[in-house]
């Protein structure tokens, strides 16, 4: 039932998503430079959560948007109701629906829909990865050097040791490919089907990550904290990657020696 609901919110939520691409609609700045907020995140926003309070009217919803809709429950909803924003204010069809569900604090489905390249993502705890039905499952690169990779870097550049733009440095002085497609969901969601290697950000909030983190390690993949710990979607910083990668992005990353 749950995850028949997931599905339903992610779609009614994607609908929203189509109605509006590349047509005409007001965009809003958030904090910062070009952190936007359009009509499609609000009406995609509205669209997830009728679905949701009409069949689980008690459940816990956390969105971008609208923040914490706070209830005394088990269950918690997180939700992306448009990942990757500016590309979609540009008519670019990088982006997507996201929604992860909690349950006692771990995420126990993930959902990811991109309507335009109608692609759907899912996974459920312990029962593997699928994309639009059939399973998906993480590279069998086993090395940081020849792996094509992908990051997002945030708009509000925080005071940071060792920020963003140093490790990418690092990747590309080694020639390493790395790639920025502007929506981090479908970053994780890439890496779950073998298209990346490996992701990293430094900064996502939870509506970013709680449904991508589920389906790389569904496919087969390894997700922590840029100190190799267990992640959580609450963390802002995330490697995720086919497994075999993973110590040598770690030690890239972290400025440490490494195989070259």
């Amino acid at each position: 039932m749950l995850a028949t609901v997931l599905e339903e919110a992610v779609r009614a939520g994607a609908a929203e998503l189509t109605r509006y691409f590349q047509r005409s609609f007001s965009v809003q700045h958030k904090e910062g430079r070009n952190n936007l907020v359009t009509d499609a995140d609000h009406a995609s926003e509205k669209a997830i959560i009728a679905v949701i309070r009409r069949h689980y009217p008690d459940h816990f919803i956390l969105t971008e948007e609208s923040g914490a809709l706070a209830q005394e429950s088990d269950y918690k909803w997180i939700i992306d109701p448009l990942d990757g924003t500016i590309n979609f204010a540009h008519g670019i069809p990088i982006n997507c629906v996201s929604i992860g569900v909690e349950y006692k604090k771990e995420i126990i489905l993930g959902m990811v829909y991109n309507p335009h390249m109608n692609e759907l993502f899912f996974a459920e705890k312990g029962k593997g990865a699928t994309l639009n039905g059939q399973p998906v499952k993480v590279s069998t690169e086993t090395d940081a050097m020849r792996s094509c990779l992908v990051t997002g870097f945030p708009y509000v550049y925080i005071n940071m040791e060792n920020g963003p733009l140093q490790v990418f440095e690092r990747f590309i002085k080694e020639g390493v490919p790395v790639r920025r497609l502007g929506a981090a969901a479908i970053d994780l969601c890439w890496v779950a089907a073998g298209r990346f290697d490996g992701f990293y950000e430094h900064k996502l909030e939870a509506w970013d990550s709680a449904a991508g983190f589920l389906i790389v390690e569904e496919a087969g993949g390894k997700v922590t904290d840029f100190n190799g710990d267990h992640y959580a979607p609450y963390q802002h910083r995330i490697v995720a990657t086919n497994g075999r990668i993973h110590e040598e992005m770690l030690n890239i990353i972290n400025n440490k020696p490494h195989n070259s």
